[in-house]
């Protein structure tokens, strides 16, 4: 029998502290083997148990979760699971934890926190396995509200002109979960303002996409906006599906439009990949481009496929980059990836092939 996965909960409330223990303790495949009501009671306990993942409360005494998680990826990095509060200062918070390198979050209730962390058990137990077999890095020294790896913005400057009519013609889908976050941010950073429409969805639950937009719309060229039912996809626009919301795109005379409904989970999800690429493959055909980021699972790798047998050209991150490289392994093993690509060159590849068609349009006129 493989080793259990042990697990170190930090958070300053007893009662959180004993339910997680008792949630985690209650699993065959790990251990609680310790709890700290602070940070420096933590990185001593770290240090001394070597735990394989750590749970961390937001808001905490003597040091803030956030300066300790960003303390914690420099010098020693390892899987982290956030536990968030599902208010709009929690949702930044822990959009900027995310950005630091904390795997996954849990939002846990405001009331009713006994009964409301036993009806999270599953997804706190899922979360720590996938954080247990992540790919963590250090933490980059650089201030972290810049594009990582994307060369100073080197990119975005040569392509300040790309499309002009023929992005109101094409569309770009990108489905994530698991380290989507910055996975997307470095995806949406290197876009020119005149990219063609951007439809995403993040796996994410409600409460915390208009937080999650807000912050990268504040670091494109392109408008990144939370989905709202009815509206036209436009060029030099981003689409982030509510979380909680299912999303897909219609037709609507020559216009996209953003379908968003409370449909049921798919794959287990709300909002679901495969949702938001099944209708890309009806809609828009070889008009569209796909893009398979990092996460668990295998949710959009089907519908992914149905896109290539339409006609789109799709993109899919390599596993050397990955957080966890589940949805794009299943997408690679649907027959769906066009190109297998790190991170970082995923948008410039997608930029060149814009070119290359804006180029043939211009020829044929």
């Amino acid at each position: 029998m493989s080793r259990k996965i042990r697990v170190i909960v930090v958070d300053d409330s007893a009662l959180v502290r004993s339910l997680l223990s008792e949630i985690i303790n209650r699993q065959r495949d790990m251990e609680c083997i310790g709890t700290a009501n602070d940070p420096l009671i933590a990185r001593e306990m770290i240090r001394e148990l070597n735990p394989d993942v750590i749970t961390l409360d937001v808001e905490m005494p003597r040091m803030d979760g956030i300066d300790f998680l960003g303390r914690l990826m420099r010098l020693r990095p390892m899987p982290v699971v956030m536990i968030s509060t599902l208010t709009e200062r929690g949702a930044e918070v822990t959009m900027k934890a995310l950005e630091l390198g904390a795997v996954d979050f849990v939002a846990k209730p405001r009331v009713g926190l006994a009964s409301g962390l036993n009806d999270l058990a599953t997804q706190i137990v899922d979360k720590i396995r996938v954080a247990a077999v992540a790919q963590v890095r250090r933490a980059p020294s650089r201030d972290i509200s810049s594009p990582a790896g994307s060369g100073g913005g080197a990119t975005t400057a040569q392509v300040s002109a790309l499309l002009g009519r023929l992005s109101t013609e094409k569309m770009i889908c990108i489905g994530a979960s698991t380290g989507g976050t910055e996975a997307i941010k470095e995806v949406l950073v290197q876009m020119p303002a005149d990219s063609p429409g951007i439809v995403i969805t993040q796996h994410m639950p409600p409460g915390f996409t208009t937080s999650f937009a807000a912050r990268l719309n504040g670091l494109c060229q392109i408008t990144v906006k939370e989905a709202v039912n009815g509206e036209r996809i436009l060029p030099g626009h981003a689409y982030i599906a509510p979380g909680g919301t299912q999303f897909h795109v219609a037709r609507s005379g020559a216009n996209y439009v953003a379908v968003v409904d409370d449909g049921p989970p798919v794959n287990r999800h709300k909002p679901s990949v495969e949702v938001l690429f099944k209708s890309a493959a009806a809609v828009a055909g070889r008009n569209a481009f796909g893009i398979m980021l990092t996460g668990m699972g295998n949710d959009g790798a089907a519908a992914m496929r149905e896109m290539k047998d339409a006609g789109s050209y799709n993109y899919v991150q390599d596993e050397a980059t990955c957080i966890v490289f589940g949805m794009p392994r299943e997408a690679i093993a649907h027959g769906a990836a066009d190109e297998v690509l790190p991170l970082g060159q995923i948008a410039p590849a997608l930029i060149t092939r814009l070119r290359g068609a804006t180029d043939r349009l211009h020829h044929r006129i």
